[in-house]
């Protein structure tokens, strides 16, 4: 990686356009954002906004766009932008393109389901001669795309590696902090999303901004218990990766986790065959397994996980969290 790096972001969603956008403004680093839908990548080239993911927000005139997978062949980094359940399959279609030295990073808050591994790790395997960094902490597409102040983190195996990502990445109004715990940096991204999920059913019920405080609360312990279990750093958690982006997640209505929960709070119908679930939802199912197999007390996990797979009622769900047994903090 140089100070001229040149980067792709595969993957033309929301948040994939908002990173491809903000690095290209910076103006440093040759940047090109990589679709698979030609008529949305021509219809970007031309009008220059994503109307459907990012409405009214200008992309900048040094933002590239293409649907060829060759351009990954030039890039020093390359930013994997899509959902969590299809980054395996990304790095099978895109990983022959790599060049010798590219870094991979995965931009994905959630958990391999399929193998119930962490993204980095899926990756690596599909890709052993490459070294693989996460990206993950407090950011919604719209406010990056818009040049509002956002700050994440990027780990690696490698702290030279995540800080060498972390000055090619960052700009003006969006910096990245180094982190060399891949495992807290990701769960703390992933399990957000739960107790974002979490915290849309208290409001959703209507029970309060006393039982969001301590679900935030509680859920952060929880976190650090399976980071913790799992060879990360328990303090992790409490920086942008789990506290920062819980906050966010938990408290905006911007958040899809969070929308999803007050409808099931809400006892809004979900159709679970239509394409309707979110990271959480994925990652409640997972997490909670990973917690039983370390024997790791995670009772908030265990419950969205429960209430999303239909084995345990919302009303039933806050009564066995309210009388589980006191302990101390």
């Amino acid at each position: 990686m140089s100070a001229s790096d040149r980067i792709v972001v595969v993957g033309s969603g929301a948040f994939g356009t908002a990173l491809a956008a903000v690095m290209a403004s910076e103006g440093r680093a040759e940047t090109t954002l990589l679709g698979r839908d030609g008529a949305l990548i021509a219809d970007l080239q031309s009008s220059r906004i994503h109307e459907a993911a990012l409405p009214g927000i200008r992309l900048p005139e040094t933002l590239n766009f293409t649907v060829d997978p060759q351009v990954i062949a030039g890039a020093e980094i390359v930013l994997f932008a899509m959902p969590s359940q299809v980054q395996i399959e990304a790095a099978r279609q895109f990983g022959p393109y790599l060049a010798k030295d590219a870094v991979v990073v995965t931009c994905a808050k959630g958990i391999d389901r399929a193998s119930a591994r962490l993204l980095t790790d899926v990756l690596e395997e599909a890709l052993p001669h490459h070294a693989i960094a996460a990206l993950s902490g407090p950011g919604f597409a719209a406010d990056i795309a818009r040049g509002l102040p956002t700050a994440m983190a990027i780990a690696a195996a490698d702290l030279p590696i995540a800080e060498r990502l972390a000055h090619a990445i960052s700009g003006r109004t969006f910096r990245l902090y180094a982190s060399d715990d891949r495992t807290g940096v990701q769960l703390g991204g992933a399990l957000k999303n739960v107790l974002a999920i979490a915290c849309g059913i208290v409001e959703g019920m209507g029970l309060g901004d006393s039982a969001r405080a301590a679900l935030i609360a509680r859920g952060l312990a929880e976190m650090s218990r399976l980071v913790a279990a799992m060879g990360g750093k328990a303090d992790t958690v409490r920086g942008l990766s789990g506290l920062g982006d819980l906050v966010l997640t938990a408290t905006s209505h911007q958040s899809r986790n969070l929308r999803f929960g007050i409808a099931l709070g809400r006892g809004e119908p979900i159709d679970f065959s239509r394409g309707q679930l979110v990271e959480g939802a994925f990652a409640a199912a997972v997490a909670s397994r990973l917690a039983e197999g370390l024997s790791v007390e995670m009772p908030i996990t265990d419950a969205v996980a429960a209430i999303i797979e239909g084995s345990l009622d919302i009303p039933t769900a806050i009564e066995r969290l309210m009388s589980r047994p006191i302990t101390t903090e």
